[in-house]
């Protein structure tokens, strides 16, 4: 049914994008009005014509109908970024859940324009003979300061306004007059500001091997053909996909076509992008959170006007605004940086596919344990799959892995972090000159503190968690930032037997330090990498050799390639395998796969120690042979036993509020409200449960799962919940709910 009225933004840079107006569609543009398309409206008491873009129609209007305005027309040309993101803006509303508000502050994430950087010079304007004339007058009237400019200017007739402000120390005062009578003038250019820096010299494209060149070949044929695809690049580690990338997007840029690059962790942006850089030059740039205001808006309005054609960045560089994108990659697709934490909580492969629908570009993603989804959408068909079996370089292979059961080594009495075998590698690098890598999927000092009379373990006021000791000797809440100093007796009981249980990274920092006294050590985490340029001074320092041994947590094992790395040591291998998450064998998987390719990826071999109370578990054993697809298949029936994704849709309903008591009612009415459609849909329903942390920051969650292999029906499911939420809103009130699929 035809919509009769729009709803526009006027201008998409303010700040405040929900703020909309409404107009009416006329009859003869009904059928080329959507969301995206740009319009003339008139706007204001002179009805002057203004561009906007539609984010939404409706047929009722929230004001009086007879006095909407009515849309002038539709500004015709070429479809501009911003129209192709708000249009993606939409579809991220439908698909996953969220207000269009939402959406477009996702699509949109430079809203409001920052000051300009400006490059400022005083720039000679009189003749040589004049010039003298007035320096002449200026002396005679004893104006030293102008007579420094003056003199300044005939040897440079362009001097720049920070030199002459600071170097020559004249005043505003000295300058205005001079300007005013036309003898200088003040000139500006804004330039922009380049987070990119010392990318070094540019490097000529490396010799493909048989199976790298092959994976090129064809989707260079495909590109020519005209034919878009999305292709899943199935590499072992070292196997050289970002020489792939590299090659594609060589093929694509050709074209004039421009290029987004996603990473999962800024921590792997500092390699990538001297690599890219040093095949690409300038028109590369990046994109991410550690950048200031000014540097975000700069690079997002370098790529809108065309002076990049590469941007690099996590998952917020998808929504570049490029017009021309001909290529959307996604390295170390697996990862779950990928999917968003709020809503619209959207995962950055599926976004890309659509964006790369709606733009005619093809997608490329590459890993080497591809996420469950991907490989899925391989085996169907529904991607295209590549595999890579060897090494990029030709003298380099896969590392030696052993697995150390630690039951073993505590009956034995080794009652260290470090199994025997660790120990003896370590010191056999050390003498060696050779570098190593040690891994902990935690940081802190410790787990946490608990008493050893009562038992209690010290948790925050705040959220449903232990706090964790860290090495300044305080105790800290990694979910709401609640710290203390550690108490010298049980809050609860009053002994004095409190300890800290577990390990983290500052923790193995200095017992490696104790056992290694020769070793330099570095520690990467969140807490070393917090600063700006905190990941690129620790990775440089590491790379230049200035340290024997890198301590981290899962920001070190990921896409990094050092040469001089021979060994690498998982110190806790059932970490992740112990969290509440149906994913918890697949991370393992991939963590430990992604550990072991750190070590070897030059001439020298490689070894790799992995550590474990559990090393029957079938995603250690088969991380340690290096065996995807026996890990696909035994994980894949576990999956389709219990009907997780991707063998059936998760969609769970989140719910939220400071009152417990009106969480409890609302989530009971809600899954009362949804049963009868659930049943008849076939849709296994689970809940209302308590979140895995039922309380963070004094708010109470609780959460309902629903599994079906129909998208499309849970989507219903969720539209019926948007109305019982409004027809009950005296319920919901102060209620806070979210919708997330998997």
């Amino acid at each position: 049914m035809t919509k009769r009225f729009a709803q526009i933004i006027i201008d998409i840079s303010h700040e405040k994008v929900d703020r909309t107006f409404d107009y009416r569609i006329p009859p003869q543009l009904e059928d080329r009005i959507s969301v995206g398309v740009l319009v003339k409206i008139p706007f204001g008491k002179g009805n002057s014509l203004r561009k906007g873009y539609v984010v939404g129609m409706t047929d009722h209007a929230d004001y009086d109908a007879d006095k909407i305005k009515e849309i002038a027309g539709i500004v015709e040309g070429s479809v501009s970024a911003e129209s192709q993101l708000i249009m993606l803006a939409w579809w991220l509303k439908e698909q996953y859940g969220s207000t269009m508000n939402q959406a477009l502050k996702t699509v949109l994430p430079v809203k409001q324009k920052v000051k300009p950087k400006e490059k400022k010079v005083l720039r000679l304007l009189i003749p040589e003979e004049q010039l003298e004339a007035v320096t002449a007058e200026a002396e005679k009237k004893s104006y030293k300061a102008r007579v420094r400019l003056f003199k300044a200017l005939k040897e440079n007739p362009v001097i720049p306004y920070e030199v002459a402000s600071g170097q020559m120390n004249l005043s505003a005062a000295t300058i205005k007059p001079v300007i005013e009578k036309g003898y200088v003038a003040l000139e500006s250019e804004e330039i922009f500001r380049n987070p990119v820096k010392d990318a070094g010299g540019r490097v000529k494209a490396v010799d493909l091997n048989g199976e790298q060149q092959a994976v090129v070949d064809v989707f260079c044929e495909d590109y020519e053909a005209g034919k878009r695809e999305t292709y899943l690049i199935h590499g072992i580690t070292g196997s050289g996909k970002t020489e792939v990338y590299m090659e594609m997007i060589s093929r694509v840029i050709s074209e004039g076509m421009q290029v987004i690059v996603l990473i999962p962790e800024i921590a792997l942006t500092y390699q990538t992008v001297m690599r890219f850089y040093g095949r690409f030059g300038n028109r590369v740039s990046i994109i991410n959170s550690r950048l200031s205001a000014g540097e975000r808006y700069d690079q997002f309005e370098r790529a809108r006007g065309g002076d990049i054609d590469i941007m690099i960045g996590p998952r917020s560089a998808l929504f570049t605004p490029f017009s021309r994108l001909g290529l959307i990659i996604i390295d170390e697709e697996h990862e779950g940086a990928y999917k968003s934490e709020v809503v619209p909580r959207y995962h950055a492969r599926e976004v890309a596919v659509k964006r790369a629908q709606m733009q005619n570009a093809s997608v490329v993603l590459g890993s080497a344990t591809p996420s469950l989804e991907a490989y899925t959408k391989a085996l169907r068909g529904e991607y295209r799959l590549f595999s890579l079996h060897t090494r990029a370089k030709a003298d380099s292979r896969l590392a030696d892995v052993a697995v150390v059961d630690l039951r073993e080594e505590l009956k034995d009495g080794n009652k260290s972090i470090f199994s025997r075998q660790l120990q003896q590698m370590i010191g056999d690098r050390l003498e060696k000159k050779e570098q190593i890598m040690m891994f902990i999927n935690r940081r802190g000092y410790a787990n946490f503190v608990s008493c050893r009379s009562c038992g209690e373990a010290i948790k925050c006021p705040h959220c449903d968690v232990t706090l964790t000791l860290h090495k300044d000797n305080r105790l800290v809440c990694h979910y709401c930032g609640y710290s203390i100093p550690m108490p010298d007796q049980c809050p609860s009981c009053g002994s004095p037997y409190i300890a800290n249980f577990g390990v983290g990274t500052q923790k193995i920092e200095m017992m490696t330090k104790k056992m290694f006294p020769q070793a330099r050590v570095l520690r990467m985490d969140l807490d070393t990498t917090s600063k700006k340029g905190g990941h690129e001074e620790i990775l440089s320092a590491f790379a230049e050799g200035e340290a024997d041994i890198l301590i981290g947590t899962q920001m070190i094992v990921k896409g990094h390639d050092f040469p001089d790395v021979t060994l690498v040591g998982v110190l806790a291998a059932d970490l992740s395998l112990y969290t509440p998450d149906y994913r918890a064998a697949e991370r393992t998987f991939q963590l430990l796969t992604q550990a072991a390719g750190r070590a070897g990826r030059d001439a020298r071999h490689g070894d790799v120690i992995i550590q474990t109370y559990n090393p029957e578990h079938y995603s250690i054993v088969t991380a340690a042979g290096q065996d995807y697809e026996n890990f696909y298949r035994q994980e894949m029936a576990y999956r389709r036993l219990m009907k997780y994704p991707p063998v059936n849709v998760l969609f769970t309903v989140q719910m939220a509020s400071k009152s417990e008591a009106a969480l409890v009612e609302a989530a009971d009415r809600l899954a009362a409200h949804i049963t009868p459609q659930a049943d008849e849909e076939k849709v296994q329903m689970i809940g209302p449960v308590d979140a895995s942390v039922y309380k963070i920051n004094d708010i109470y969650r609780k959460i309902l799962y629903l599994k079906q292999e129909n998208y499309d029906i849970l989507i219903k499911i969720r539209d019926s919940i948007d109305c019982f939420q409004q027809e009950k809103s005296e319920i919901f009130k102060g209620i806070v709910v979210q919708y997330d699929f998997s």
